[in-house]
């Protein structure tokens, strides 16, 4: 397109230079304007959709080859990653799961969308590895004083409930969640769908952060996803295992600690009767 119009800017005002006529000057003059006015709209438009970078001038460097090389193998990759994120999807590894985490509820934190809530569902395995997302818990801290709600599933073995440093480490987190200000509840996993058992994040009705494999507790291992599109389904997920009274995910959680607080209090933990209590949850 931009050719195309240049070559136009260019003939046009040949063509009115030549031609005889006033009036044909004038349309012809019209028309130049009218040109310069679509390059100039097509320049502001492609500098909004497309981020300008600078490209480094091979001849500079020492080994010109060489750096062309491995200029083109990181002009790849950058443009890849681009090209993800402008189809509203990104995939992230690690260590940048955590800093993409905490990047999106920043995000939400400074821009004016609404509503300012987060829904997380937690597949939690080990209660000591959330306690150690220092970071994370410190913008949940902060979404909530900035006048925003945070509600944390968390998703449980029934076996796991059953153990004691388990137990003991579960309601040390929930407790620590509560000081934040977020609202906790829990769910059994052994009695959800496997489409319901999912690790995810649904950031207002902007983003969802889906974590696709765990990460350990320094994350060098670990894979998320961020979709842009499509959020609505997730938050319908997360409602639908949250619920709604007796059988509701909050009122689950009131359940199991009625039934594990007072044992671990006195230090009188009864491994078979909390067993019972889990399976009635």
């Amino acid at each position: 397109m931009n050719a195309l119009v240049g070559i136009a800017g260019v003939a046009v005002p040949v063509a009115a230079w030549v031609a005889q006529r006033s009036m044909v000057k004038d349309v012809l003059l019209a028309v130049e304007t009218v040109l310069l006015l679509l390059m100039v709209a097509n320049h502001m438009w492609l500098r909004r959709i497309y981020i300008q970078l600078r490209r480094a001038n091979d001849r500079h460097m020492s080994d010109a080859q060489y750096f062309a090389r491995v200029r083109e193998q990181l002009e790849r990759e950058l443009i890849a990653g681009f090209g993800e994120i402008a189809d509203g999807h990104l995939q992230v590894y690690a260590s940048e799961v955590p800093r993409l985490s905490v990047l999106l509820y920043q995000a939400l934190i400074d821009s004016r969308t609404e509503p300012k809530r987060v829904l997380a569902a937690d597949l939690t395995t080990d209660p000591n590895v959330l306690t150690q997302r220092r970071e994370y818990l410190a913008v949940n801290r902060r979404l909530i004083e900035a006048g925003g709600t945070v509600q944390r599933l968390f998703i449980c073995w029934q076996d796991d409930l059953a153990r004691q440093e388990f137990a003991r480490a579960l309601l040390s987190l929930i407790d620590h969640h509560r000081s934040l200000g977020v609202q906790c509840a829990l769910a059994v996993r052994d009695r959800l769908r496997a489409d319901q058992a999912v690790d995810f994040v649904v950031i207002s009705k902007a983003a969802v952060l889906l974590e696709e494999e765990q990460g350990d507790a320094d994350y060098r291992r670990g894979r998320s996803s961020v979709y842009f599109k499509q959020v609505e389904r997730w938050a319908g997920r997360f409602e639908s295992v949250w619920g709604h009274g007796s059988d509701s995910a909050p009122f689950t959680l009131q359940s199991y600690e009625a039934a594990v607080r007072p044992l671990l209090d006195a230090g009188t933990w009864d491994e078979l009767v909390v067993r019972g209590a889990a399976a009635r949850l």
